[in-house]
């Protein structure tokens, strides 16, 4: 059995998902197809709940009545008969129904999850009514019966697994299933997600707890590039990645993938591709195991970085004094991307703000700090970059010109990462296409 997940942009018109269809029919393997919400929709519902949040209940409410629309013409354009047209417009009238009557109710983070959860639920459930009306034998099966996340939000692998399995056995015989990305179950059964981008998490989970042969991620880009295409005029798909590789493109900024839906794929060696919905004979990029040549493989940009420095004299020999910077970082559950040392100073990079002023009150008695914001960390990534003496070399060549606030080197074989300021990552992007690819 095989997973096949397709993104927003991939059902986000009738005629798309008319191209799902002939993607997922196209072979007799068994499939789990994973959707995503329809494109716009999820911005659409956070709009909603932000408006709520703010307690205009008025803005909300044009909100609601404007995606309410959205989805009717959608509706009167995948379907061709009376009988499915009235049963899906049942259907999403009833999801549109509890978001007006959650206009009433006090809001709080709780009822926003299942705002959120809102756009997946209806997306299967057209995309279900549409295959039912052709007369493509499928089941849908509700991801809110299987997915879940503890506490600390992190997926409960070996329940997923039990309840999926269960949920499959359920149906013998059966060899097309329909389920929802993004969308899961907290530790206290409320619904809640995997965050943005989750629907990739959700389509890795689902791999790794039935051991799928594939897990195959659709988008409406032909694979992994070894550049930013929208920085960039001339870029390249990469056809081969190991799992190490990959993990460090969708970290460091990679849009095509989410970062945490390497792991589950790469526990069970389950092979990912990255394929193109418009354009499926393009080979796209496979991911796995081994890599399949050494040097550079991409590039890629993450924005929205702080530079934190820390200086002391008293650092200088001071046993114990990176525990104590961690400490705090640790305390607020914020990850730290880049870090360099000296004698006297320490310099680290976030991109989650959200306990920035406590943690630089923490972090003041420990010495004088310096918080840089604006920064982009922009990384390299290949295979055995570290046993390339002449990397460093061509980058810093390519990069003459431009300010570097911070350099990461040897920490990965896979990775060497420089910290610019956002202002210098276009020329840093175009300036690595040549000097590295020969790209202009």
């Amino acid at each position: 059995m095989k997973i096949m997940k397709f993104g927003g942009t991939s059902v986000g018109k009738p005629e798309r998902m008319y191209q799902v269809r002939d993607l997922i029919t196209r072979d007799a393997e068994p499939k789990i197809v994973v959707l995503s919400a329809l494109s716009g929709t999820t911005n659409a519902l956070v709009s909603i709940g932000d408006a709520m949040s703010s307690g205009d209940k008025n803005k909300a409410k044009e909100l609601i009545n404007q995606l309410h629309a959205h989805y009717m013409n959608f509706i009167e354009q995948l379907l061709k008969t009376d009988n499915a047209r009235n049963k899906a417009t049942t259907i999403i009238n009833e999801h549109f129904e509890f978001l007006n009557i959650i206009l009433k109710i006090s809001f709080n983070d709780a009822l926003n999850k299942d705002i959120l959860a809102q756009g997946e639920l209806m997306s299967t459930k057209m995309f279900s009514v549409y295959l039912e009306e052709i007369g493509e034998d499928h089941v849908l099966l509700p991801a809110l019966d299987f997915m879940s996340i503890d506490a600390n939000d992190e997926p409960q692998v070996l329940q997923i697994r039990a309840k999926l399995q269960k949920s499959l056995e359920a149906h013998p015989g059966k060899k097309l299933f329909i389920t929802q990305g993004y969308i899961c179950r907290n530790a206290k059964g409320e619904v809640d997600n995997l965050k943005r981008g989750g629907s990739d998490y959700s389509a890795s989970l689902i791999s790794a707890a039935i051991e799928a042969s594939v897990c195959e991620i659709w988008t409406d880009i032909d694979g992994m590039h070894n550049n930013d295409p929208r920085v960039v005029g001339s870029t390249r798909p990469v056809e081969h990645l190991s799992f190490d590789e990959a993990a460090e493109l969708a970290y460091f900024g990679a849009k095509i993938l989410h970062p945490a839906s390497i792991w589950p794929a790469q526990h069970f060696n389950i092979p990912v591709k990255l394929l193109n919905t418009m354009q499926p004979e393009a080979k796209g990029t496979i991911i796995l195991k081994e890599a399949d040549s050494e040097g550079v493989k991409a590039v890629a940009a993450k924005d929205g970085i702080v530079m934190i420095k820390i200086k002391s004299s008293r650092m200088l020999l001071a046993y114990g004094f990176l525990r104590k910077i961690f400490e705090v970082f640790e305390k607020y559950k914020t990850s730290i991307d880049m870090i360099t040392t000296s004698e006297v100073a320490v310099s680290v990079t976030i991109d989650n703000t959200a306990h920035l002023d406590k943690i630089t009150m923490e972090l003041q008695p420990l010495g004088e700090l310096e918080v840089v914001e604006g920064q982009t960390i922009v990384s390299v990534v290949g295979n055995k970059l570290t046993q390339k003496g002449n990397l460093l070399a061509a980058m810093f060549a390519s990069l003459s010109g431009i300010a570097i606030n911070m350099v990461s080197y040897g920490g990965s074989m896979h990775n060497v990462s420089i910290l610019i300021p956002t202002g210098s990552k276009n020329d840093t992007l175009k300036a690595l296409n040549k000097g590295l690819f020969g790209l202009e």
